[in-house]
């Protein structure tokens, strides 16, 4: 496989691809509308179907109606873009269908601006829509995972027949990395309809199929709810993904952050490292289904006296980790957010904090004993 040097937005899209998409409906938005660009020229090469809609909220409802046609279809936009088609979302789930979505999120709330943030983990980890219903969440840190979780993304949608969601802050999508493609055909990754029993292909001699979320009988309502919530208890058990750096019984601290800025904790780590501090970090990379067995395994060693989540935000994903730690240790946060990317020496200097404090405790704990 020959590496190509490629803007991250161009090699989400190639992915896609290459994972056998037919089907692209979008609205451009700054910091993916590049997505776009790359589409309109590249999806009518493969015999693909490129659709640019009035509104996110058309984009969505596109979506759900070819999706509902057995094709592997996807869009992509940014933070506002992807709240207008939370209702389309919900249906989409409620229907059990697979599309994959895009979210190259941008500073918030409301309109924002166009720097990069990761403020929309609520909103793509706790269903941001109505209804008992979840998205599968991968969130890659290099333009190469981007197109790695990309394809499996799809995969993942017709393998649970649910939306899946891939996020990622504007620098991956901005950023330029050499990446590699597989070598084989985008159109032999294309799904075979006649497998797809329940995709409205039709009905020539068959029952016909039926693709809906509205049940008026609530005991049919509550079935299809249980039906979903099955599904991600699958998940859990099957999909958890997840990334260590230099975790080892001498880290004195547990850094947990994920995306883009994970990255700059690698950095800190090893400038800290070859200052003889020992910090390991755990990157999720399925926020939903969320580490949470791994990290409470890191969490609660011995060595480990405090854990640091590191956002690009006001501190969305602490409740999880919180939630996955149980109080075994106490969780501090370190983030910036309106757009602004947090530097490694404002990172080290909350994580050398953090251990003088700890290390003064530790110190007046043995005079009081």
């Amino acid at each position: 496989m020959a590496r190509i040097l490629m803007k991250g937005n161009e090699a989400i899209a190639e992915a896609a691809i290459r994972a056998g998409a037919e089907g692209y409906f979008c609205y451009p938005i700054t910091p993916q509308s590049e997505v776009a660009e790359y589409l309109a020229k590249r999806m009518p090469e493969v015999g693909g179907v490129f659709l640019q809609g009035e509104s996110e909220v058309a984009v969505g409802n596109m979506l759900f109606g070819a999706a509902s046609t057995g094709k592997r279809v996807f869009t992509t936009s940014s933070s506002p873009g992807i709240s207008l088609m939370q209702e389309a979302i919900s249906y989409i789930a409620g229907a059990h269908l697979p599309v994959v979505f895009v979210n190259i999120m941008r500073a918030g709330p409301g309109l924002g601006g166009i720097l990069p943030a990761q403020s929309d983990y609520f909103q793509s980890v706790k269903g941001g829509g109505h209804g008992d219903y979840r998205l599968l969440v991968l969130a890659p840190s290099t333009v190469q995972e981007a197109v790695d979780l990309m394809m499996l993304a799809f995969d993942l949608a017709d393998k649970y027949l649910n939306p899946v969601m891939v996020i990622g802050d504007g620098l991956i999508g901005q950023m330029m990395e050499a990446v590699e493609f597989p070598d084989s055909d985008p159109k032999q990754n294309r799904v075979n309809l006649e497998e797809r029993k329940w995709a409205a292909t039709g009905a020539k001699g068959r029952d016909p199929v039926i693709i809906k979320s509205l049940f008026l009988d609530p005991l049919e309502l509550e079935e299809n709810s249980l039906l979903m919530d099955k599904k991600y208890e699958q998940m859990k058990k099957e999909e958890v993904r997840y990334e260590l750096y230099k975790v080892s019984a001498k880290n004195e601290l547990l850094v947990v952050s994920y995306g883009t800025v994970a990255r700059i904790c690698q950095t800190v780590i090893d400038e800290l490292e070859s200052e003889g501090v020992s910090v390991g970090l755990f990157r999720p990379i399925t926020l939903f289904p969320f580490p949470e067995k791994e990290i409470y395994r890191e969490a609660k060693k011995k060595n480990i006296k405090t854990v640091l989540t590191v956002e690009m935000s006001t501190g969305q994903m602490v409740e999880d980790v919180e939630r996955a730690i149980i109080g075994a240790k106490p969780v501090k946060f370190f983030g910036r957010t309106g757009g602004i990317v947090p530097n490694p020496e404002e990172i080290q200097g909350k994580v050398l904090e953090l251990i003088g404090s700890m290390k003064k405790r530790s110190t007046s704990s043995r005079k009081r004993k």
